[in-house]
């Protein structure tokens, strides 16, 4: 009889240990502090009813949250777009994949001297990000606004030296993503992400001069590594980012500002 209950406590106590093993399981997520923090907040609920523990941590930059996925450091992270993503993995070597896309931030041409573009004058300058891609997405959207003229318009990392006409001669800054608001006052106009425009409490919708459409290829996905896309815990993940309660979420919260890409 005692061995019998013996081997009755002991069959509790593992599948207890299994249990709270499950319960535990921890996800590890970097990410930029607006939209992507506050949307994987949202989830949070959901996942621990699905036993993942979802840790958020913020960066303030787009360099980081890459690097300590690759090393390991952090399972995922959340902040980037896909030609981001195969314009840093190109330049580090590294092989970072993506695993679902989330939202679009409508990319915008910002100014606090300016009301309208045609009040813009001659030699204005104009500060863009300094990375190939959110620097490229930039060039993009004045070229969109007739301000400059692109030798290739589909280029998605074109460069200041990929301007052929500027009938304004502006004067191009480049910069860091994460300081463009911070130097809004200090130019003529600036093109922010709108994850940083959206911390500097700018609203895309209403202060911005030109602002890209929902049909932005530019979508920001959830990233990982080769070795964890597939795993349990980050489908989890990627089906409640990509759920109607986040959508919801997202329409509710942004409006406009952030569009749902699924």
């Amino acid at each position: 009889m005692k061995r019998h209950l013996l081997i009755a406590a002991l069959a509790a106590l593992a599948a207890f240990a299994a249990f709270s093993a499950r319960a535990a399981e921890t996800l590890t997520v970097a990410a930029t502090a607006v939209p992507h923090a506050e949307i994987l907040e949202a989830v949070k609920p959901a996942l621990a009813a699905e036993g993942v523990d979802l840790k958020v941590k913020v960066f303030a930059d787009y360099v980081q949250p890459n690097l300590q996925v690759v090393e390991k450091r952090i399972d995922l992270n959340f902040f980037q777009t896909k030609p981001y993503l195969d314009e840093f993995n190109r330049a580090k070597g590294t092989h970072l994949v993506p695993v679902v896309g989330v939202h679009i931030e409508p990319f915008g041409l910002y100014s606090k001297k300016y009301k309208a573009l045609d009040q813009v004058p001659e030699g204005a300058s104009v500060a863009l990000p300094n990375d190939a891609s959110n620097g490229g997405r930039a060039l993009l959207l004045l070229a969109k606004t007739g301000l400059i003229t692109l030798k290739d318009p589909a280029n998605p990392v074109s460069t200041p030296k990929d301007v052929v006409a500027n009938p304004k001669k502006l004067k191009f800054r480049e910069l860091e993503a994460a300081t463009l608001p911070r130097v809004l006052g200090q130019v003529d106009l600036a093109l922010i992400n709108t994850n940083y425009a959206l911390d500097a409490k700018l609203d895309p919708t209403r202060d911005a001069l030109a602002i890209e459409d929902g049909r932005s290829p530019y979508v920001n996905f959830l990233v990982g590594r080769e070795d964890n896309k597939d795993a349990p815990a980050v489908k989890k993940l990627a089906a409640a980012l990509t759920g109607p309660d986040v959508k919801a979420f997202i329409e509710r919260k942004y409006h406009g500002a952030v569009l749902p890409a699924f």
